[in-house]
């Protein structure tokens, strides 16, 4: 190759954001797992249970961005483990209605406190002008709040 290659793979949009998102979840990561045993996937399903109540695995998968095998993973997981209950919708066999029981609950009441305490730390990296500006940032790239 006896042109210089330009691109800098250490500013490349994509790979800054996969960088920090996985950081920043790896290092969450410790928590939800020593805590509970749970896995990335098995949290956020349980956070979207918490903060959205009952939902479909399909609406989980959906909100969530998850492909809905992983999705179908955790709930097993979860539901072995006494954190979710699965009802059988009457119109459609095939979808079950997910909630939290109330081990579930005191769970996700739990990691949501370590969850605001671990972003305060996360967010005390930077200015607080800079952390409104990153969150706007990134709600505009994600399409969240749109």
């Amino acid at each position: 190759m006896s042109e210089k290659d330009d691109f800098v793979l250490q500013d490349f949009l994509p790979f800054l954001l996969n960088r920090a998102a996985e950081e920043s979840s790896l290092e969450f990561q410790t928590q939800y797992k020593n805590r509970y045993g749970m896995l990335r996937t098995e949290w956020r399903v349980l956070f979207h249970l918490g903060i959205y109540g009952s939902l479909t695995a399909k609406e989980i998968s959906e909100r969530a961005k998850i492909h809905k095998t992983k999705i179908s993973r955790a709930v097993a997981k979860l539901a072995e483990r006494r954190f979710i209950t699965r009802d059988r919708d009457e119109n459609d066999r095939r979808a079950e209605h997910l909630s939290l029981t109330s081990a579930g609950e005191t769970a996700y009441r739990d990691l949501r406190s370590v969850a605001k305490t671990y972003d305060a730390k996360l967010a005390s990296r930077i200015s607080k002008e800079e952390a409104v500006v990153l969150r706007q940032l990134l709600r505009k790239l994600s399409g969240i709040g749109e």
